[in-house]
């Protein structure tokens, strides 16, 4: 009996291990069908990273054009402060003017 179960191990090893060797194996469909599924959410990512990334240029063009605006805008405050300044002391100046004159009556 002993000598029955040693001829078959042999056998049931190689068989064990031909099984084993072959269910680990990929055939190139399933490969495929992984890759393109794959390649598909990176084509998705893709496409959303262009969107933001366009979406962020037109935003920071936008940022430098306010930016630009404000600018002139704080320009135009300082000048209009100058002038504002100067034609009070005009106004000053004329009004004491006036007032030191005497009345004819």
């Amino acid at each position: 009996m002993l000598r029955t179960s040693l001829r078959k191990l042999p056998t049931a090893a190689v068989l064990l291990l031909g099984m084993v060797s072959l269910g680990g194996c990929a055939t190139k469909a399933y490969v495929r069908e992984q890759v393109a599924i794959v390649d598909a959410r990176v084509t998705t990512v893709d496409a959303k990273a262009s969107d933001a990334l366009q979406r962020a240029d037109a935003a920071a063009s936008a940022a430098q054009a306010a930016n630009s605006a404000a600018q002139a805008a704080a320009a135009d405050a300082r000048n209009a402060n100058q002038r504002h300044d100067e034609l009070t002391s005009r106004v000053d100046s004329l009004e004491q003017r006036t007032t030191s004159r005497r009345a004819r009556n």
